[in-house]
């Protein structure tokens, strides 16, 4: 299965945001964006929705407290109770320090291995490359074909009109 791939490449970031802000109120689908470094605003320009890492990331960190808390409850009051000092068998003032440092290590961890399932960047995978230096001094644009109404010319005139170095039309064969 192939799949008609129309890339843009321009030199300033105003012109990837426009190109960007355009292409989505004309209802082409954009595949992706490359930069050389962040621009603020191109998400919401796309039209990305906003990453869920983050809600991932609260997530395990409560998942990471509590089972921390579990188990030391667990092993201090139920499985192995000695008493030390005369504490309470079940001290919960001190399980806040190491609760804290399991929950920020299971946030950290958890956040960095669920980007790279999303991400699909599998250890050893090799970059795709769609443009020679691209993401040294340029950005690019990729607009995918979703239907009959796709008018290559038109999708052309208006990469030209936002300042493109270079666009280009190419077939991608989709696994």
């Amino acid at each position: 299965m192939s799949r008609r791939i129309f890339m843009s490449i321009h030199e300033r970031e105003e012109d990837i945001l426009g190109i960007a802000r355009a292409a989505r109120e004309a209802g082409l689908t954009i595949v992706d964006i490359y930069a050389p470094y962040a621009v603020h605003g191109l998400d919401q320009a796309a039209g990305f929705r906003p990453s869920r890492l983050p809600i991932i990331c609260f997530i395990l960190g409560l998942l990471g407290a509590g089972l921390k808390v579990w188990f030391e409850f667990w092993t201090t009051a139920i499985d192995w109770p000695i008493d030390v000092g005369g504490k309470p068998w079940n001290s919960w003032p001190a399980f806040v320090p190491v609760t804290f440092e399991v929950m920020v290590l299971f946030a950290g961890v958890g956040t960095v291995i669920a980007l790279f399932i999303t991400t699909k960047l599998w250890p050893g995978k090799r970059a795709k490359i769609v443009f020679d230096g691209v993401t040294d001094d340029r950005f690019a644009l990729l607009i995918v074909e979703q239907d009959a109404t796709f008018e290559p010319g038109k999708v052309r005139m208006l990469c030209e009109r936002f300042n493109a170095v270079y666009v280009e039309e190419r077939e991608e064969e989709t696994a």
